[in-house]
């Protein structure tokens, strides 16, 4: 069955700006934010819906408190593997995790970054600050396609969320 027409798909916005070593994206869903924040920390539902769907998710490592580690693979119908890693830095539910993040295809270029959950009404902003140690690392995140992949996660979290809302 599919949801498509139900809702509008959201549409994130990205700020980048030459020369700095950030990317802000900001997208509003159509759920609550304690919804939205469930759907960020627990490993089941997050593994429906981070990363193309072109790729599996296979959770490794998964834990949502501060300190916490988490490692995930997104893996290809080819066996191609791409794997991601960080740390919890801070999870205040339902508000905002800081956190960083490794793609392990190029280790040791970590970035950090901090997703605010604002509530509005019935739906949920999130802002999501990511901060690269270089101009270069951040310029190579966005060379990736790194917008393309973001975009098709929240269509795919807007995807569960609606299922979510209805009990699905």
């Amino acid at each position: 069955m599919s949801t498509k027409g139900a809702s509008t798909m959201p549409k994130t916005e990205y700020t980048i700006e030459p020369g700095k070593q950030e990317i802000v994206s900001t997208v509003v869903l159509d759920a609550p934010r304690e919804l939205v924040f469930k759907a960020y920390t627990d490993p089941t539902l997050f593994a429906q819906w981070w990363g193309p769907r072109r790729y599996k998710v296979n959770i490794q490592k998964f834990d949502s408190k501060p300190g916490g580690e988490w490692l995930v693979d997104h893996v290809g119908d080819d066996g191609s593997r791409h794997g991601f890693r960080g740390v919890n830095h801070d999870v205040v539910a339902p508000e905002r995790i800081c956190q960083t993040f490794e793609y392990l295809g190029v280790p040791g270029h970590v970035a950090l970054q901090t997703a605010t959950f604002e509530p509005l009404g019935n739906k949920t902003r999130i802002v999501a600050q990511i901060v690269f140690q270089s101009v270069m690392d951040r310029d190579g995140m966005v060379a990736s396609g790194m917008s393309e992949g973001a975009d098709e996660s929240m269509e795919r979290l807007a995807e569960l969320l609606e299922r979510m809302k209805a009990g699905k």
